[in-house]
C-alpha cells in the first residue's frame, strides 16, 4: 500500500489517511475505531449508507443475540477459532452499551434475541453516522471501488468519473453477494483474486430453498406459514416454523439448517428433509387416535380431529406420501413423525439474507490485514464465514469492523 510523503521533521506529523470501502456496519465500526488518530475517509458504492442494515431493521432490527455467550460462539462453527478474539473484543452486552450510548434503549425478546426498543434500525443509524461526523469522518456517497491504480491508489467510479484515493490504510466492508440491488455484488472478489488473494466462491446462506411442487400445492398455499414443528437433518433437530412458497421453502428454521442442507443440495442433488408435524403426540397416540372409525367424516376432518393435521400440514402430506398410506393409520402415523420433503437446491444467493464464502481466513493475519497485501485490512461478510439469523450476522460484522480498524491503527502506528 503506497503511503504519504513523510512530513518535514521541523512540522508535527500529519494524520494519517484511511480509506473504510462500503458503509454498512462493518465499515462504520471500523471507522468508529480509526477517527481519533486519522482522516478517515468511508466511501459506499450506494446514494446513502446502510441500505442493509436498514432492510434488516424493516420488521424488527435483531442487534445481537443475549443467550450464554460460549453457546453464542458455537454459532460461528468452523470460523469461530478466527472470528472469537473480534467477538470477545465487542461481546453482545458491549453492543448493548453502545447502542444506549447512541440513545437506543435496546430488550431482550422471548427467545433471547437483542432488538432496539424503537423496534427499527434508522434510529439508530442516524445517531451513529451523526457521531461519526462529529467525529470528523467523511462520507463519499456514489463511489464503487474499481481496484487500484498501476501507482497503488485506490480507484473509484463515481459519477464523474474516475477518482483515484491515495490512503495510508484501507478497510475493505464491501459485504457478500446477498440483496445487490442493495449494494453488495460480490465484484470486489476478482479484484482480490487478481493480486492473489484466495476468495472461496460466494454461496447462499439464511435462504430458501426449491421444492418440486405440484402446481395445486404451489397456487393454493404460497405464503402459507408452517407454525411449530420439528426440523431435523443429519444429527441436527430444531422446532420452529417455516413458510410454503410457490418454489419451496423459506423461514427462520430452514434457514438455521441452510448451511448443512445447501452442502448436501450441492454435494448430492438434493437433500432430504424430515418433518414432524405433530411434535406434541407421540407416534403411539397418533396411531391410536387415527384408528379410530371415520364414521361420515372425511379423511380431511378425520385428521384435522384426530391428529391436529389440518391446511398446509395436511397439505404436505398429500405432496409426501402415497395416497394408499392414508389408508393404514400406523403409517400415516410415522408419515406424520417423520414426513419426507426432499429439497432440490437452495435459492439464488441474490435472495439469501447473507452469504457464504469469502475471504479465506487464513489470508488474513491477527489483525485482519490481507498477508498478501500490507496495509489494507478485510471485514464484515466479505470474509468466509456464517452465522445464522438471530444477531449473529450483525455482532460478527460490528466485531470484526472494530478488529480491523484496531488493526489498522496499530499498523499505522508501527509505520510512523
Amino acid at each position: 500500500m503506497n503511503t504519504s510523503a513523510k512530513s518535514n521533521p521541523a512540522q508535527p506529523a500529519a494524520a494519517p489517511v484511511v480509506a473504510i470501502v462500503g458503509g454498512g456496519p462493518a465499515g462504520l465500526a471500523a471507522a468508529e475505531r480509526l477517527a481519533d488518530i486519522a482522516e478517515v475517509h468511508v466511501f459506499d458504492a450506494m446514494p446513502s449508507l446502510g441500505r442493509k442494515f436498514l432492510l434488516a431493521g424493516k420488521s424488527g432490527l435483531n442487534i445481537t443475540h443475549g443467550e450464554d455467550f460460549e453457546t453464542f460462539l458455537t454459532r460461528f462453527g468452523a470460523a469461530r477459532e478466527k472470528l472469537e478474539p473480534a467477538l470477545r473484543g465487542f461481546t453482545p452486552g458491549d453492543i448493548r452499551q453502545w447502542a444506549a450510548e447512541l440513545g437506543v434503549e435496546t430488550f431482550a425478546g422471548s427467545s433471547g434475541r437483542i432488538f432496539p426498543k424503537a423496534m427499527k434500525a434508522s434510529p439508530l443509524l442516524r445517531a451513529w453516522l451523526r457521531r461519526l461526523a462529529d467525529a470528523g469522518v467523511t462520507f463519499h456517497r456514489r463511489h464503487k471501488w474499481n481496484g487500484w491504480t498501476s501507482e497503488g491508489e485506490l480507484k473509484f467510479e463515481t459519477p464523474d468519473g474516475e477518482l483515484p484515493f491515495r490512503a495510508d490504510a484501507a478497510v475493505l466492508a464491501l459485504g457478500g453477494a446477498s440483496w445487490p440491488r442493495l449494494g453488495g455484488d460480490g465484484a470486489w472478489t476478482q479484484l482480490l483474486r487478481a493480486h492473489g488473494v484466495t476468495v472461496n466462491p460466494l454461496r447462499p446462506s439464511n435462504c430458501g430453498f426449491d421444492v418440486a411442487w405440484s402446481p395445486h400445492m404451489a397456487a393454493r398455499f404460497a405464503g402459507v406459514p408452517v407454525k411449530s414443528v420439528t426440523l431435523s437433518f443429519g444429527e441436527r433437530a430444531l422446532r420452529g416454523d417455516f413458510v410454503v412458497t410457490k418454489y419451496g421453502v423459506e423461514g427462520s428454521a430452514i434457514y438455521a439448517l441452510s448451511a448443512e442442507l445447501r452442502e448436501a443440495a450441492e454435494r448430492d442433488g438434493r437433500a432430504v428433509l424430515t418433518l414432524d408435524l405433530a411434535p406434541d403426540r407421540d407416534i403411539e397416540r397418533l396411531t391410536r387416535e387415527l384408528s379410530r372409525p371415520r364414521g361420515k367424516n372425511s379423511l380431511a376432518n378425520h385428521l384435522r380431529k384426530a391428529a391436529g393435521i389440518d391446511g398446509a400440514r395436511a397439505a404436505l402430506l398429500r405432496e409426501c406420501i402415497d395416497s394408499l398410506v392414508f389408508d393404514d393409520a400406523a403409517l400415516l402415523a410415522v408419515a406424520i413423525k417423520a414426513l419426507p420433503l426432499t429439497l432440490i437446491r437452495p435459492r439464488p444467493i441474490a435472495e439469501a439474507i447473507s452469504s457464504a464464502g469469502g475471504i479465506a481466513l487464513d489470508e488474513l493475519d491477527e489483525k485482519f490485514m490481507l498477508r498478501k497485501l500490507p496495509g489494507i485490512f478485510c471485514a464484515g461478510e466479505m470474509l468466509d464465514w456464517e452465522a445464522p439469523t438471530g444477531g449473529y450476522l450483525i455482532t460478527a460484522c460490528l466485531g470484526t469492523g472494530r478488529a480491523a480498524g484496531d488493526g489498522a491503527r496499530e499498523w499505522l502506528a508501527e509505520k510512523r
